[in-house]
């Protein structure tokens, strides 16, 4: 194969899906056709895919029912449709990972999720340039005073992108008395930033954090601590986590592990309750769900905080979780 044929063969890809995005973006109409495929492929999508197979049928169903039905006739714009799709899924399953979009951007990248001749090092590159931009979640880092430790988070970052942040972090705070995680406006993220944040905490003996059952492979997988980390351990000092109703998916997975092993007191209000994990697919034309496709299974409770939350040990009004959480750590270092 010469260099002309190397050429057309990594170049017809890419044409092929910009094209292909050029025509979905060109639709004039939502007709009821259209409609019915977008219902079609999302309830395919759900049966195959959904964690749980019993409410995935009850939500393709419930989809289909609705639109033999009429209630979608008189929508005339694409993200009107994804939301209404959205909130009836929703009325079904009470999952709050599950989503439709209408994204004509996203569903791009999703169908060419690495650019054409693309490297390793170059995509990874590419994905830290993005996180880097939020300081892989790590927000406020302080030391207050009394020598009690704060760390705001309002994401977790992968620990292939953020984990030198990350341990940065915690030798800022390694010599305070108690430490305070603000998770009170936290969209989720990666477990293994949690399991990184976590094993800082207790010594290097394994303790097992998570379990989580997927789906598609029918196995379940654990996370533990890590028998090292960089620099020091805090294993025996109070910790506080900060919560709100806007802390949700892996915020909550912190909150709820340390709670159950009772290593840190949760201070403010009950979380968002989304504990299923998944992805996000292009369903049909530039229409997006995103799926659940597994679970959190604490190895404590042998459940999650799906539907109902993290339920604070302490419950007060969020905004004022911190000065408490805050007298809770001046009480707990004069003992």
């Amino acid at each position: 194969m010469n260099n002309n044929q190397r050429m057309k063969c990594m170049l017809f890809p890419l044409l092929l899906s910009i094209a292909s995005m050029a025509a979905y973006s060109q639709e004039e109409q939502l007709t009821d056709t259209y409609k019915k495929e977008v219902i079609d492929s999302i309830a395919f999508q759900l049966k195959d895919k959904y964690v749980f197979p019993d409410a995935a049928d009850l939500m393709a169903e419930e989809l289909l029912d609705r639109y033999k039905k009429g209630h979608y006739d008189n929508i005339k714009d694409k993200t009107t449709f994804a939301d209404s799709l959205k909130s009836h899924l929703y009325m079904i399953s009470k999952d709050k990972h599950v989503g439709v979009s209408y994204d004509e951007k996203k569903a791009y990248q999703l169908r060419t999720p690495m650019k054409v001749g693309e490297t390793y090092d170059e995509k990874f590159k590419r994905v830290n340039a993005r996180v880097r931009k939020s300081n892989y979640g790590f927000e406020e880092l302080k030391i207050m005073e009394n020598n009690v430790g704060y760390i705001k988070l309002t994401g977790f970052a992968p620990t292939m992108y953020g984990g030198k942040t990350a341990a940065s972090a915690m030798q800022f705070v390694s010599n305070t008395d108690a430490l305070i995680f603000d998770l009170r406006v936290n969209f989720g993220g990666d477990p293994t930033m949690i399991q990184l944040l976590i094993s800082y905490l207790y010594a290097d003996e394994p303790v097992h954090l998570n379990n989580f059952y997927h789906r598609e492979e029918d196995r379940t997988t654990q996370s533990w601590t890590l028998p090292f980390v960089p620099g020091k351990r805090m294993p025996d000092i109070p910790v506080y986590v900060l919560t709100s109703n806007k802390t949700i998916s892996a915020g909550e997975e912190f909150a709820y592990n340390l709670k159950n092993l009772k290593r840190a007191a949760i201070v403010g209000e009950t979380t968002a309750g989304a504990a299923n994990f998944g992805e996000e697919i292009v369903a049909t034309g530039n229409f997006i769900i995103w799926i659940p496709t597994g679970r959190a299974v604490n190895p404590i409770t042998q459940t999650n905080w799906e539907a109902t939350g993290v339920k604070p040990t302490i419950n007060v009004k969020s905004k004022d979780a911190l000065d408490i959480a805050y007298q809770m750590a001046l009480k707990a270092i004069k003992k």
